[in-house]
């Protein structure tokens, strides 16, 4: 098993955090699908103030860039993504078009 631990902002307004919130107590049946379709096991996203981090568990042989292709080619997916760039912003050191960025990991006990 792999693990991924990734931050993104949210835009710094209590209205759309909790939008944000809500969203993720009733995440889209096919948004699910797609997830464990990839080879994601366990996906979880923490929040404090406007910054998230998810830390994902994912199969050895998961690939974001497989990910990436097929939630290209999933319209359900592209519709979520839209949704949840509503609330969303990139961190300052993300590349363009770019939203959750890898953290690098610096202490393991």
């Amino acid at each position: 098993m792999k693990q991924f631990v990734l931050a993104l902002d949210l835009k710094n307004d209590p209205h759309l955090i909790a939008q944000y919130e809500a969203h993720h107590r009733a995440v889209w049946p096919e948004i699910l699908e797609s997830i464990k379709a990839s080879g994601i096991l366990a996906c979880n996203i923490y929040r404090i103030e406007n910054r998230l981090t998810m830390i994902l568990e994912t199969t050895e042989t998961f690939s974001f860039e497989e990910k990436a292709i097929a939630d290209a080619q999933n319209p359900i997916v592209q519709e979520w993504e839209t949704l949840m760039w509503t609330y969303q912003q990139a961190i300052p050191s993300a590349k363009p078009g770019q939203k959750w960025v890898a953290m690098k990991q610096i202490f393991s006990l």
